[in-house]
């Protein structure tokens, strides 16, 4: 069945003389390969130059971009070149533009190693999971484990699903001692957690509580013999919060070995505000029930004719219909080739370079006590921890009075953290290092 977005909004409305003259204001900028792709431009061959593609203030070290991220100028360019044909003329500018959302999902999947078919647009890291979890095919008394680490948001969308379907969840600690967690005591925890009702494996990629990077590769090859045995609807999943590690780690899904991946786009990214997407194998997605109509016109011709949409690719299938923010939506595609313009191995070895020198400048403070492994295997972009009799969110207060902006961990047990990313300098590092030295005293 083939897929016209634009039909479902049009219907009958005639627009195509406009709408040729609106779509010009959305046209992608020319391209020496004729592909759509940029070319890499010569001020990101250094950090500097990427720097200096952000509007962000010179008179902070930004340290806590891992919550919301500023946009590039690629990015920001195209926000607001959508807002301006919106706002000129939202009604032919909508219908001429909607094959900007097959962009974006195309750009997508070229940087997680899918296909276009198999990744749904959401807005955020919460939205895919609810749409994952939400929609996974569970039988009354199946269950999925999950971890003691993870966050709020994957707690609560098990627990829903889990009261809609009579499965149960099931959490389990990985690790006694984050800071000296190993691969091994991971995969061995995960590994014996799973029983013969275990549907799925519910985890996060890096642990935001504690800066932990999961072996998912390592977890992957073990579920191999797990589900070797079992029919296809008992086969565990691998489901992985991957949005800490979006935009840092360059293993694609393929390396990965993980049946879904979910991730906001607006962290370590740098995507517009409010977009994310949910990514499944074809064979993970098989099954899975979507929970909010899409804008899809094979699924409203399918309910024209008393049929339901379930011959559409899962993606497109999956991604919540509505009238959503188109603006950032849309240009979401120009987010992932401004990083694959960087090179996304590149992006991995700065930001582990820059990890390791934080976390190795903590480490040597007197007062100061390190949670987050010092091995790059289990480690990422997050750096978690504390300052002796004070609070995190004193730490974090007094860090902002020396123009330091850090975070603290939303968890029962909090730390505080240090995220440095590509637009910080080893320079900056230092200085977030020796604020905390001077707070801890």
């Amino acid at each position: 069945m083939i897929i016209d977005r634009r039909r479902f909004l049009t219907g009958s409305l005639t627009t195509a003389v406009a709408a040729r003259g609106v779509a010009a204001l959305a046209a992608p900028v020319k391209t020496a390969d004729g592909k759509g792709k940029p070319e890499p431009e010569a001020s990101l061959a250094t950090w500097a130059g990427v720097r200096d593609q952000f509007l962000l203030s010179r008179d902070y070290v930004h340290m806590a971009l891992m919550l919301f991220a500023s946009h590039p100028r690629p990015v920001r360019e195209a926000i607001d070149r959508h807002r301006r044909g919106f706002d000129e003329n939202p009604v032919t500018y909508l219908h001429a533009n909607f094959n900007l959302e097959g962009d974006a999902r195309a750009a997508a999947a070229e940087y997680v190693g899918g296909k276009p078919e198999e990744i749904a647009l959401t807005g955020n890291t919460t939205t895919g999971l609810a749409l994952l979890y939400g929609g996974l095919p569970l039988r009354p008394r199946q269950e999925i484990v999950t971890t003691t680490h993870d966050h709020y948001v994957t707690h609560e969308s098990l627990r829903l699903r889990a009261l809609h379907t009579g499965a149960t969840v099931r959490k389990v600690q990985l690790y006694a001692v984050p800071q000296k967690a190993s691969e091994d005591e991971i995969v061995s925890n995960l590994v014996k957690a799973i029983g013969p009702r275990t549907r799925a494996l519910a985890v996060t990629w890096v642990h935001s509580s504690t800066g932990v990077k999961l072996p998912i590769r390592r977890i992957a090859d073990a579920l191999v013999d797990v589900n070797r045995k079992r029919s296809e609807t008992d086969r565990v999943l691998l489901c992985v919060d991957g949005v800490h590690a979006f935009g840092v780690e360059r293993e694609s899904v393929t390396e990965l070995g993980c049946d879904f991946l979910v991730a906001g786009c607006h962290k370590w990214l740098f995507g517009p505000r409010g977009t994310g997407i949910v990514w499944g194998s074809a064979e993970a997605w098989k099954g899975h029930a979507g929970i909010i109509p899409c804008f899809e016109w094979g699924a409203l011709e399918a309910w024209m004719h008393g049929k339901t949409p379930e011959a559409l690719p899962p993606g497109p299938r999956t991604t919540p219909g509505g009238f959503q923010s188109f603006d950032h939506r849309w240009a979401l595609a120009e987010a992932f080739r401004f990083h694959q313009a960087i090179g996304k191995a590149r992006v991995t070895a700065r930001i582990h370079e820059l990890g390791r020198r934080c976390r190795e400048g903590l480490a040597a403070i007197p007062k100061v006590k390190l949670h987050t492994p010092m091995s790059e295997a289990l480690s990422s972009g997050i750096t978690c921890f504390e300052v002796d009799g004070m609070p995190p969110k004193t730490v974090v207060e007094r860090l902002l009075e020396r123009k330091i902006v850090a975070s603290d961990s939303p968890y029962a047990t909090s730390y505080a953290r240090l995220t440095p990313g590509v637009l910080n300098t080893p320079e900056e590092v230092d200085l977030a290092v020796a604020a905390v030295k001077a707070i801890a005293g």
